[in-house]
C-alpha cells in the first residue's frame, strides 16, 4: 500500500492513507488510550486478553505511557505497538505520550532539576544536552512525544505552577525552551521534515496566558489587552514555532477574555496556524474540552462541546473520549463537516510519518541499564543543579565555608533530610536521590561533627521540634538551615498523589495568598536565628517567597529551587567552594505577597508616579509603609568571584531594517576564584507611540573566566527584536533612540550606549 512506502512524500502518504479509513477510524485517531490499563501474566508478559479489551481490535492517536519503571513501560509499549501494528485494519501505529519535564515521569528515570531551576542556569546549550538525554531515555522505552516543556510566564509568586516555567521574561523563556526543544527533538534543519533517532516530538504548552490568573488560582480566567499578549504570552510560542519546529501545541486549561482557549479559533487558527506557520498538531490538555461544558460552562452537552474544540482546531481529545465520542453523530446529522475531521486527522498523521513511526517497529532494549539513569545523565544532573542554585546574599563572605575552620556543622530544617524534585516526578523517595543532610556528610567524609534536626515539618503547625533545633545549633560552629515546600507527585487535574506527611505546598493546584516559607518555619528560622550562630540558609521550593526578615537578619542565603536528584551533592559543592555559584534569578522575588505582581519588565508607571517610598517608621507615598522594588531583582546572583565589565562598543551608529545591533564589551574576573558570569543585555525605546517597558532582556550569555582572565563578549540583536504593537496593532520598528543597557542583572547596570534607528 502506498502509505507505508517511504520513498513517497508524507503528503502522498498522508493522502493515500486517510483515503482508505472509515469515519470511526479517522475519529480514532482523535482519541487517546492509557496503557496502564494493560495487565500481566506471572512471567510479567502483556496478556493478550488485555490487548484486545483496550484496543478493540481498532488502532488510537495517543498513548498515554503508564506511571511505572522504566523496564516495565517497554514491554507495554512493545506489546502494544506490535497489537497494532498487526491486530488493526490499517496498522496505525500510536503516538505514546509520556511526561518529562524534568525527566521523564518514570521510575528509574533520571531526575533533573524542575523548570525553575533550570531557567535560573541561564545555560540554553546545558538544557539542550538535558534534553537530549531525557529523549534518550524516553525513547528507550518506547515513548515518541513529550508533554513538555511550558513556555508559561512566571510572572505571580502566588500560583503552583510557577515551579514549571522557566522564568518570567518572554525572551528568556523563549531561548531556554527552544534549547529543550531543540535537544529533544533534533536540529531545526533536520526536524523540519523528519524526527531523527533516540528523539522525541516536543509539545508547547500552555497556549496561551495561563501562568497569569486572577489571583494566581490555577485555572483561573485572564484578562490581557492584545498588545500585552503578543508581547509577552504569545512571543516564546512563536518562537518555538518558527525556530524550533515544534510539533505539538497543547491549549491551556483557562479562558481569556471570556473565551476558553480549548474554544478560541482565532488564537489556535489564525494566529498559531495562519501567523506563525505552526504545521503539527493541536493535543488538549487533560479534560480540558469537557471542562467547556462543566467548567467554562459554554456548552450545555457533548455534541455542542465538540463543536466548539473541533472548530477551533483541538485535533486530539485527552485523556480518553468525551466529547469527540459525538464526532460520528454530528457528521451524519450535517451538523460537522467531514473536512473538520480530514483536517484533525491529516495533523496527527502527518506528525506519525514525519516521526517516522510506521518504520520503527519498537522493540525493548536488552539492558536498559545502559541506556537510562546513566553516570553521564547524573553528571548532567548535578551540573544544571550546581548552575541552577543562586547565590542571594552572603553577608562578610560567610560563603564559602572553610572545613578547617569548623569541628561541628548543625544542618537543620524540614528540607534537610528530604528529597524535593517538584511535581511531574515519579517519586518523592529518599532513596531515589541524594539530600542536602547526605550531601553535606558525603563532602566532610568524617571530618567534621554533623548534627542533625528537623526543627518542624513543613506544613505541619507544631512548634515542640524547635526547641531541639536551637540545642543542636547552640552545640555547632555554623549552621545550614534547610527550608521551603514540596510538591505532589505524578501530579495532574485530577491526578496525583502525596506520600509524606506534609500537605503538598506548591505544583498544580497549590497557589498561595501568603508567600511565607509554610508552616512554622519562620519561627524556626527565628529560633536559630536568635542562637547568633552564622547561618547559610538554603531553600528547597518551586516560588519565590517573601524571605524579607530572613534577608535582613540571615547572612547568607541561597536558593536551590527543586535541584533534582543530585541536590544534595550540588549544594554541598556550593557550599564548600569545589563550585562557585551562577545562577542568576529567572523571576523577581517580591518584598510581601502585596508587592505582586513585581516582575521587571514594567511600563513606566509601573513602580509609582511620586518615588517616595515609606517605611513604618516614616510614612511615604506609592506604597505608603515600603517601597515598590522588588527585593531581589530578576537576573540577580552573587559569586564567590567579581567581575568587571567595560569597553561597551556598538558596531555601527545607527540601523536599518535587515540590520542588526552588533555589540561587545570586555569581563574580566577580577577575583581569587574561577566563576561564572551571566552578562545580560537589555533594551529601552526611548520614545515610542505606545508606552513601552523600561527595559527588556534581548540577550545573555553564559561566560566561564579564571581568576585574571578576561574575555570580550559579541552579541547580535536582530532589528525584528526592536519593535512594538502600535495602536492600529501593526508590529512596528519606529525610528529613534534606543537605549542599550549590559549588566549583571535587570537592576544591576554596569554598561550603557545609545544606538538610532533610522
Amino acid at each position: 500500500m502506498p502509505y507505508k512506502s517511504p520513498k513517497l512524500s508524507i503528503k502522498e502518504r498522508v493522502s493515500d492513507l486517510l483515503g482508505r479509513m472509515t469515519l470511526e477510524e479517522k475519529i480514532a485517531q482523535m482519541s487517546m488510550l492509557s496503557l496502564s490499563k494493560l495487565e500481566t501474566d506471572e512471567n510479567g508478559k502483556v496478556t493478550d486478553e488485555s490487548l484486545k479489551k483496550l484496543f478493540k481490535g481498532n488502532s488510537v492517536g495517543c498513548l498515554e505511557s503508564p506511571f511505572i519503571g522504566v523496564e516495565e513501560i517497554a514491554k507495554f509499549s512493545e506489546a502494544a505497538d506490535k497489537y497494532l501494528r498487526e491486530n488493526t485494519r490499517l496498522g496505525i501505529p500510536g503516538i505514546q505520550i509520556a511526561e518529562c519535564l524534568h525527566g521523564q515521569l518514570a521510575f528509574g528515570a533520571t531526575i533533573f532539576p524542575q523548570a525553575i531551576a533550570q531557567g535560573s542556569t541561564w545555560n540554553p546549550e546545558l538544557i539542550k544536552k538535558m534534553g537530549q538525554i531525557i529523549a534518550q531515555e524516553a525513547t528507550a522505552g518506547g515513548v515518541d512525544q513529550a508533554l513538555s516543556p511550558l513556555f508559561d510566564l512566571a510572572r505571580d509568586p502566588r500560583y503552583g505552577r510557577v515551579e514549571e516555567c522557566f522564568g518570567e521574561d518572554p525572551f528568556h523563556v523563549a531561548e531556554m525552551g527552544k534549547s529543550f526543544v531543540i535537544g529533544m527533538q533534533g536540529d531545526p534543519e533536520v526536524t523540519k521534515n523528519h524526527i531523527p533517532d533516540n528523539h522525541l516530538m516536543c509539545t508547547a504548552k500552555h497556549f496561551v496566558a495561563y501562568s497569569t490568573p486572577i489571583a494566581g488560582i490555577n485555572l483561573g480566567p485572564n484578562e490581557v489587552g492584545m498588545r500585552n499578549l503578543r508581547d509577552l504570552h504569545l512571543y516564546p510560542f512563536k518562537k518555538v514555532v518558527q525556530d524550533a519546529n515544534i510539533y505539538s501545541v497543547m491549549p491551556s486549561y483557562n479562558e481569556l477574555n471570556g473565551i476558553p482557549l480549548h474554544a478560541d479559533a482565532y488564537l489556535i487558527r489564525d494566529i498559531l496556524r495562519k501567523e506563525y506557520g505552526f504545521n503539527g498538531y493541536v493535543f488538549s490538555d487533560y479534560g480540558a474540552i469537557h471542562m467547556l461544558e462543566f467548567f467554562h460552562k459554554t456548552s450545555a452537552n457533548k455534541s455542542e462541546t465538540a463543536l466548539q474544540a473541533i472548530t477551533a482546531g483541538v485535533d486530539l481529545e485527552a485523556p480518553h473520549p468525551y466529547a469527540y465520542s459525538e464526532l460520528k453523530k454530528l457528521v451524519e446529522d450535517g451538523r460537522l463537516s467531514a473536512a473538520l475531521i480530514d483536517e484533525a486527522v491529516t495533523n496527527i498523521l502527518t506528525v506519525k510519518f514525519k516521526a517516522g513511526l510506521f518504520e520503527k517497529p519498537y522493540k525493548a532494549p536488552e539492558d536498559m541499564s545502559k541506556i537510562v539513569h546513566t553516570k553521564e545523565s547524573l553528571e548532567v544532573a548535578r551540573q544544571i543543579a550546581e548552575e541552577s542554585i543562586t547565590l542571594l546574599k552572603n553577608k562578610n563572605d560567610l560563603l564559602p565555608l572553610n572545613l578547617s575552620d569548623y569541628k561541628s556543622i548543625a544542618v537543620i530544617g524540614p528540607n534537610a533530610d528530604r528529597v524535593q524534585y517538584g511535581d511531574y516526578s515519579a517519586t518523592k523517595a529518599k532513596s531515589s536521590g541524594i539530600t542536602v543532610l547526605e550531601g553535606i556528610k558525603r563532602y566532610v567524609g568524617g571530618k567534621v561533627i554533623i548534627n542533625y534536626a528537623e526543627g518542624c515539618d513543613i506544613t505541619d503547625l507544631s512548634t515542640e521540634g524547635i526547641a531541639e533545633a536551637v540545642d543542636v545549633a547552640t552545640k555547632s560552629d555554623v549552621v545550614v538551615l534547610v527550608i521551603g515546600g514540596t510538591s505532589m507527585t505524578l501530579s495532574g487535574i485530577g491526578w496525583g498523589e502525596d506520600s509524606s506527611e506534609d500537605h503538598p505546598t506548591c505544583g498544580e493546584g497549590f497557589d498561595r495568598a501568603d508567600l511565607r516559607p509554610p508552616g512554622v518555619q519562620p519561627e524556626l528560622i527565628e529560633a536559630i536565628q536568635k542562637t547568633g550562630k552564622p547561618i547559610v540558609m538554603v531553600m528547597v521550593h518551586g516560588r519565590a517567597y517573601n524571605i524579607k526578615w530572613e534577608s535582613e537578619h540571615i547572612p547568607a542565603i541561597l536558593d536551590a529551587w527543586y535541584p533534582g536528584e543530585q541536590g544534595g551533592n550540588a549544594v554541598a559543592n556550593i557550599i564548600f567552594g569545589d563550585v562557585n555559584p551562577s545562577g542568576k534569578l529567572p523571576v523577581s522575588y517580591p518584598q510581601s505577597v502585596g508587592h505582586v505582581p513585581v516582575f521587571y519588565n514594567h511600563q513606566p508607571s509601573g513602580r509609582g508616579f511620586y518615588h517616595q517610598p515609606g517605611t513604618r517608621e516614616a510614612p511615604g507615598r506609592d506604597y505608603v509603609f515600603s517601597s515598590t522594588d522588588a527585593l531581589y531583582p530578576f537576573g540577580y546572583g552573587l559569586s564567590y568571584t567579581k567581575f568587571e565589565y567595560s569597553d561597551l562598543v556598538i558596531a555601527q551608529d545607527g540601523i536599518s531594517e535587515g540590520q542588526s545591533v552588533k555589540l561587545s564589551l570586555n569581563i574580566k574576573n577580577t577575583g581569587k576564584r574561577a566563576g561564572k558570569e551571566v552578562v545580560q543585555v537589555y533594551v529601552n525605546d526611548k520614545i515610542s507611540s505606545v508606552a513601552t517597558p523600561v527595559k527588556e532582556l534581548k540577550a545573555f550569555q553564559k561566560v566561564a573566566l579564571n581568576p585574571s582572565e578576561s574575555k570580550t563578549i559579541e552579541f547580535e540583536i536582530p532589528f525584528s527584536e526592536l519593535g512594538l504593537w502600535d495602536r492600529n496593532m501593526e508590529y512596528v520598528v519606529e525610528p529613534g533612540e534606543f537605549e542599550i543597557m549590559v549588566g549583571s542583572s535587570s537592576k544591576d547596570i554596569l554598561l550603557t550606549e545609545s544606538i538610532f534607528i533610522k
